[in-house]
């Protein structure tokens, strides 16, 4: 799932739930019902649900033709500027005129064909993350309630870019909605792919991909 994610522009979420005044990382000692304080990661939880894992993949496959498609105009524009350099000296000054023209209108083409790609992608993610965070809310809400939790407050973001500074381990309740979310949830987890034999290691390194695939801005619930 790593193709996925390769750019953050999650925005922090904080679901308050009945909510007492409490300092994050103070712990009492034998805390009152209703005065327990959770975390979770909304980035992390939205992509790990089952039904995350099922449409975030479906996406990237949709945009599989758009990034070969992208990767053979670049592939193009590599090699116009490889002839320039190679060549440019030996060219009349037309010649060399018209190639520069050339690879500066495949580049201005490259250029807005991949940023009307990347926004394309960014909203179909958000289109996702905000269908699932919307069912996600109650999962939230119900879990508080039959934890006596008094509030839960978002940790995709570290400080000083999120409001939380620090919090214990102990009271990260990401993998608990998940796991509450995937129950009642009619998506099966996603089938592990078989075993492959290995393969030799190619010997030159693999192309980036012309369109990078950000990760999803999870909207607040209501």
């Amino acid at each position: 799932m790593s193709k996925i994610f390769t750019r953050t522009l999650l925005a922090a979420t904080i679901l308050s739930l009945a909510l007492p005044s409490l300092v994050v990382g103070q712990a009492a000692a034998s805390p009152a019902p209703g005065t327990k304080v959770g975390i979770i990661n909304m980035q992390t939880a939205i992509v790990a649900t089952n039904e995350g894992q099922r449409d975030f993949e479906a996406l990237a496959k949709k945009f599989e033709p758009k990034r070969t498609e992208l990767k053979g105009i670049s592939d193009e524009l590599d090699s116009m500027k490889k002839q320039l350099d190679t060549q440019g000296s030996k060219l009349n000054d037309d010649t060399r005129a018209d190639l520069v023209k050339k690879i500066e209108a495949k580049q201005k083409s490259l250029t807005r064909a991949s940023e009307d790609a990347q926004s394309d992608l960014q909203a179909q993610q958000n289109e996702i993350a905000q269908k699932i965070v919307q069912k996600m809310g109650p999962v939230i809400g119900k879990y508080a309630k039959d934890n006596s939790l008094g509030m839960i407050l978002d940790a995709t973001r570290a400080w000083p870019d999120g409001e939380l500074i620090w919090a214990n381990d102990t009271v990260d309740l990401t993998k608990a909605i998940v796991d509450a979310y995937n129950a009642q949830s009619d998506v099966p987890p996603p089938a592990k792919p078989a075993t492959a034999a290995p393969t030799a290691k190619p010997t030159t390194a693999a192309p980036k991909p012309a369109v990078t695939t950000p990760k999803p801005v999870a909207p607040k619930p209501n």
